[in-house]
């Protein structure tokens, strides 16, 4: 207790040391109730869909709503940033600091209309593909070279009515399928963190 009022003073210096068994899995999509079931919105799905499986509640904080869970001697903490999707990498980049989380250590989960519905693939890098959250992502980390999540949610849309699809809702032959895709996203995010990216790629991508 007097050593982290010490700190709080500027007494004792702040460890800043990364923790390496801290992971950041954030997942993107637009705030409100509007949104809540639309295609764009699957990085939150995601997220709440691992919440409930570990037990773990979301509290509002700064830029976004906040969950953590411990998981074979890792720390997963779950970001929803609340400051919509063309503003993403301003929430993550201020939690990365806050948490002090490594580049490496960053896991962005998004929705993705080049591939097929419920295909899950992880990257350790790549451009933001026109995606808008991504690419504000990029800006704000001054990087490319960060692990992103792709959920595809296919590309069943007329030119020119992406924007329409993606900030429309599932159909039914999705949502039938949602809760085993969810599952297999959970699971893919808790191998991230504990057997790596090689080992979780070859294990779940495009599966």
């Amino acid at each position: 207790m007097l050593e982290s009022l010490l700190k709080r003073l500027g007494v004792v210096k702040q460890d800043s040391t990364p923790d390496m068994k801290k992971f950041l899995i954030a997942g993107l999509g637009n705030i409100g109730p509007k949104y809540e079931n639309t295609r764009h919105n699957i990085g939150f799905k995601v997220l709440d869909a691992l919440a409930e499986e570990t037990g773990a509640t979301f509290e509002t904080k700064k830029l976004g709503d906040l969950a953590t869970f411990r998981y074979k001697g890792r720390t997963f903490i779950l970001l929803k940033p609340s400051t919509y999707m063309n503003l993403s990498g301003k929430a993550i980049q201020y939690w990365m600091k806050m948490e002090k989380i490594q580049p490496e250590n960053l896991l962005v989960v998004t929705d993705d209309i080049n591939l097929p519905f419920g295909t899950l693939r992880l990257k350790a890098k790549g451009s933001d593909g026109g995606h808008n959250g991504l690419k504000d992502i990029q800006e704000k980390l001054g990087t490319t070279k960060y692990n992103r999540f792709r959920f595809g949610v296919g590309a069943d849309f007329a030119k020119g009515r992406q924007v329409d699809y993606v900030l429309g809702e599932w159909n039914d032959e999705e949502s039938a399928k949602m809760k085993e895709r969810l599952e297999r996203s959970a699971a893919l995010v808790r191998s991230y963190g504990t057997a790596g990216m090689a080992n979780t790629m070859n294990t779940f991508n495009n599966t």
